[in-house]
């Protein structure tokens, strides 16, 4: 609602007709009431006759769940499992993703198919030389970051840059309303954090996600102030593909200077304007106005919390090819899809279907 506000305002200007948003606040607090909570690895059976569902963690944000579901059919049980996106191992903040196993139908994701991430073992280092170089240069880091799971572990990184002295004494800021109120939660659930969290931080009753020279920006007033900043400072803000959110009046307000330093550290669909910027494009609209990238622009990887090809084909192979029959591959592009199913028919599972939309496929006891 308030992205299209501003959109709104542009369309006025150019006498173009005002969209109407997507969905409305009330449409949000409507649908609230139909959520009922339910914890990892506890059988829920209020479904229907004969069908049980699980949550597994599924260690791509706190909370993220696969679903494995046990269907008993004339005495006979079919599990199928449902991944949602997968996380990746060893990454900060959250658990390693808990495997379905022993299916005999998978549906899983297929976001990075055919790719494999950067280590995130000297990530670390890489956003100390970031901040170092471009503060060093009089300019600005700006990060659009996805509000629930990436601003949350880009937080923990800084907390312990600066903890360990590596980066200079300069302001961060996190600005999006969202990515404030997911911080809390995340604050208000640390038996869902990982080991490492623990052993960094909560054993010492430390806050990984506060520390001295960081604020939280959540009124608008706070945000419009930090376009007046001269200083060198980095600024978090929402949304991830810059597709809508403050971020964009930050990239408007910062793509232009040499001196800043835009940085990518998530993923960017086709079309959008992180992935125009990230693809080199040297002008790009936002707002409706053009703009010169003049600004710097590095691209991490390494911070990504969805499985890679490897961690997918591990993920499968959990599984036997003797058992698991089927396996249908969403949540991807063609090319990463296609990619995926050819590696994992090579690992024995003969069945690999990436389905159109809409397509129906029907099982029963004679065709399982």
């Amino acid at each position: 609602e308030k992205d299209l506000e501003w959109v709104n305002v542009i369309r006025r200007r150019s006498h173009l007709h005002e969209l109407p948003p997507l969905y409305t606040i009330r449409d949000v607090e409507q649908t609230i009431g139909l959520f009922k909570a339910v914890d990892f690895d506890t059988p829920f059976k209020e479904i229907g006759p004969g069908i049980e569902m699980v949550f597994r963690d599924a260690g791509h944000i706190l909370g993220s769940a696969s679903v494995h579901f046990e269907i008993n059919e004339n005495g006979k049980v079919y599990k199928i499992g449902f991944t949602g996106d997968i996380g990746r191992p060893n990454m900060p903040l959250t658990h390693d993703p808990n495997v379905l196993r022993e299916l005999d139908l998978l549906v899983m994701e297929s976001t990075y198919g055919n790719r494999l991430h950067s280590s995130y073992e000297n990530v670390e280092q890489e956003v100390a030389d970031i901040i170092c170089q471009t503060s060093a240069a009089g300019g600005k880091v700006i990060i659009p970051s996805f509000a629930v799971g990436r601003t949350q572990i880009l937080v923990y990184v800084l907390h312990k840059l600066f903890n360990q002295g590596r980066v200079p004494d300069l302001p961060v800021y996190v600005d999006s309303p969202l990515a404030c109120d997911a911080t809390n939660i995340f604050r208000s659930y640390p038996e869902y954090l990982d080991r490492e969290t623990n052993r960094v931080f909560l054993k010492y009753n430390e806050d990984p996600f506060g520390f001295g020279r960081l604020t939280y920006v959540h009124d608008v007033e706070g945000s419009k102030k930090l376009n007046n900043l001269a200083f060198p400072h980095v600024i978090i803000s929402g949304s991830g593909m810059a597709e809508g959110g403050r971020i964009l009046h930050h990239l408007r307000n910062n793509i232009d200077n040499p001196k800043n330093l835009i940085l990518f550290v998530g993923y960017a669909a086709k079309e959008t304007l992180a992935r125009k910027i990230m693809d080199g494009n040297h002008t790009v609209k936002i707002f409706g106005e053009e703009h010169t990238v003049r600004s710097k622009i590095k691209v991490l990887d390494a911070f990504s919390a969805h499985a890679d090809r490897r961690n997918l084909l591990d993920y499968v192979s959990l599984n036997s090819p003797s058992k698991l029959k089927h396996i249908f591959l969403v949540h991807g592009d063609l090319e990463q899809a296609m990619s995926l199913k050819d590696g994992i028919r090579s690992k024995g599972f003969e069945n690999v279907h990436f389905p159109a939309p809409g397509e129906i496929f029907t099982y029963n006891k004679d065709t399982w």
